[in-house]
């Protein structure tokens, strides 16, 4: 089996002193490291109903599109405040120096669709948590959410589990 660990290239103090930055850019750019992730994130989520994927912009648009092709579903783009055409309902969510918002097409998700969540990391969980509301807001069932990476000390994937939802994260670091 594929080490997806050793694919993920750290580099300190970006983007600011004192973070270690874990770069996804170096197992997207290596095609069996690539594939093996996706794979491997929608193996976890096989059988289980799942009717959409909805990626976080802009690296979970990389491996959410991915699972959903692997899956055979349908993909959902969370994407910032304006990105979107036509009608959307959006999700304010607080950041460390502001409110920011996340939108999705209004007509896409109803009651009847099982959603999978993906996005590329799990830090402290803000954008995450507030894509669950989003999605659930439209009627839509979300019991789980991947990520190639956990920042298991920052916090964010116990949020998700606080509201019901499942994690599954290919690779753990400690957060900085």
């Amino acid at each position: 089996m594929l080490d997806l660990k050793s694919l993920i290239r750290s580099i300190p103090d970006y983007p600011k002193p004192g973070i270690l930055f874990r770069d996804i850019t170096t197992l997207i750019e290596h095609p069996q490291g690539f594939r093996e992730s996706i794979k491997r994130l929608a193996d976890a989520h096989r059988d289980l109903g799942i009717t959409h994927v909805a990626g976080i912009e802009a690296r979970g648009f990389i491996f959410g599109a991915g699972v959903a092709i692997e899956m055979g579903v349908g993909f959902v783009p969370i994407r910032k405040r304006g990105k979107l055409p036509g009608a959307t309902i959006g999700q304010n969510y607080t950041l460390e120096y502001g409110v920011d918002t996340i939108e999705i097409h209004a007509d896409v998700l109803t009651d009847v669709h099982k959603v999978l969540l993906i996005d590329d990391l799990i830090a402290t969980g803000g954008t995450a948590v507030a894509a669950v509301g989003l999605l659930r807001r439209t009627g839509a069932v979300v019991e789980n959410a991947g990520f190639v990476i956990d920042l298991f000390d920052l916090g964010g994937a116990e949020k998700l589990r606080a509201l019901g939802v499942k994690i599954e994260s290919l690779v753990p670091f400690p957060g900085h």
